[in-house]
Protein backbone atom coordinates (compact mmCIF):
# COMPACT_ATOMS: atom_id res chain seq x y z
CA UNK A 1 0.00 0.00 0.00
CA UNK A 2 2.69 2.55 0.63
CA UNK A 3 4.04 2.00 -2.64
CA UNK A 4 0.53 2.26 -4.43
CA UNK A 5 0.54 5.60 -2.03
CA UNK A 6 3.93 6.66 -3.18
CA UNK A 7 3.37 6.55 -6.63
CA UNK A 8 -0.04 7.86 -7.57
CA UNK A 9 0.86 11.02 -5.72
CA UNK A 10 4.10 11.05 -7.31
CA UNK A 11 2.20 10.54 -10.69
CA UNK A 12 -0.38 13.39 -9.92
CA UNK A 13 2.33 15.97 -8.47
CA UNK A 14 4.84 15.57 -11.74
CA UNK A 15 1.62 14.98 -14.57
CA UNK A 16 -1.42 16.98 -13.23
CA UNK A 17 0.45 20.45 -13.49
CA UNK A 18 1.52 19.53 -16.87
CA UNK A 19 -2.41 18.82 -18.07
CA UNK A 20 -3.72 21.72 -15.91
CA UNK A 21 -5.89 18.74 -13.83
CA UNK A 22 -6.71 19.60 -10.34
CA UNK A 23 -5.13 17.57 -8.06
CA UNK A 24 -6.72 15.37 -5.34
CA UNK A 25 -6.59 16.60 -1.85
CA UNK A 26 -4.79 13.46 -0.08
CA UNK A 27 -6.18 14.46 3.17
CA UNK A 28 -9.75 14.53 1.91
CA UNK A 29 -9.44 10.89 1.29
CA UNK A 30 -7.01 9.55 4.18
CA UNK A 31 -8.51 10.29 7.49
CA UNK A 32 -7.14 8.66 10.38
CA UNK A 33 -9.63 9.76 13.16
CA UNK A 34 -10.37 5.94 14.63
CA UNK A 35 -7.13 6.41 17.10
CA UNK A 36 -9.06 8.75 19.25
CA UNK A 37 -11.44 6.50 20.74
CA UNK A 38 -11.01 5.38 23.94
CA UNK A 39 -12.56 1.85 24.01
CA UNK A 40 -10.32 0.37 21.30
CA UNK A 41 -7.50 -1.68 22.54
CA UNK A 42 -4.00 -1.40 20.76
CA UNK A 43 -4.80 -4.43 18.50
CA UNK A 44 -8.17 -2.84 17.42
CA UNK A 45 -6.44 0.93 17.29
CA UNK A 46 -4.14 -0.91 14.56
CA UNK A 47 -6.84 -2.57 12.91
CA UNK A 48 -8.71 0.59 12.63
CA UNK A 49 -5.77 2.61 11.44
CA UNK A 50 -4.99 0.10 9.08
CA UNK A 51 -8.34 -0.27 7.20
CA UNK A 52 -9.19 3.10 7.47
CA UNK A 53 -5.60 4.19 5.24
CA UNK A 54 -6.26 1.34 3.16
CA UNK A 55 -9.94 2.44 2.28
CA UNK A 56 -8.93 6.02 2.33
CA UNK A 57 -5.86 5.16 -0.43
CA UNK A 58 -8.14 2.72 -2.85
CA UNK A 59 -10.30 6.54 -2.98
CA UNK A 60 -7.45 8.83 -3.51
CA UNK A 61 -6.34 6.17 -6.21
CA UNK A 62 -9.61 5.85 -7.89
CA UNK A 63 -10.58 9.67 -8.01
CA UNK A 64 -6.83 10.23 -9.49
CA UNK A 65 -7.64 8.01 -11.84
CA UNK A 66 -11.40 9.23 -12.30
CA UNK A 67 -9.95 12.34 -13.19
CA UNK A 68 -6.63 10.93 -15.65
CA UNK A 69 -9.72 9.10 -17.12
CA UNK A 70 -11.75 12.19 -17.95
CA UNK A 71 -8.97 14.17 -19.12
CA UNK A 72 -7.81 11.15 -21.40
CA UNK A 73 -10.77 9.63 -22.75
CA UNK A 74 -14.44 10.55 -21.52
CA UNK A 75 -15.85 8.10 -23.17
CA UNK A 76 -18.33 5.46 -21.69
CA UNK A 77 -17.90 1.58 -21.59
CA UNK A 78 -20.42 -0.75 -24.03
CA UNK A 79 -21.36 -2.41 -21.27
CA UNK A 80 -22.89 -1.24 -18.04
CA UNK A 81 -19.83 -0.37 -15.59
CA UNK A 82 -21.20 -1.78 -11.70
CA UNK A 83 -19.19 0.87 -9.63
CA UNK A 84 -18.79 3.87 -11.88
CA UNK A 85 -16.58 7.16 -10.50
CA UNK A 86 -18.81 9.65 -9.86
CA UNK A 87 -17.16 11.35 -13.06
CA UNK A 88 -18.30 8.76 -15.08
CA UNK A 89 -22.30 9.98 -16.02
CA UNK A 90 -20.85 13.13 -17.55
CA UNK A 91 -18.50 11.15 -20.54
CA UNK A 92 -19.53 10.54 -24.16
CA UNK A 93 -22.30 7.59 -24.58
CA UNK A 94 -20.00 4.38 -25.98
CA UNK A 95 -20.06 5.26 -30.29
CA UNK A 96 -20.77 8.37 -29.96
CA UNK A 97 -18.15 10.33 -32.24
CA UNK A 98 -20.35 13.74 -32.41
CA UNK A 99 -18.24 16.27 -30.61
Amino acid sequence: MLLLDLSVTLYQTLCFPIYRIAKVRRVDYLVDDRKHLGYLNIVERFHCTYCSYGSGLLAYTAEIVARTEQYFCPIKHARQVLHAHSRYKSFLAFGDGAL
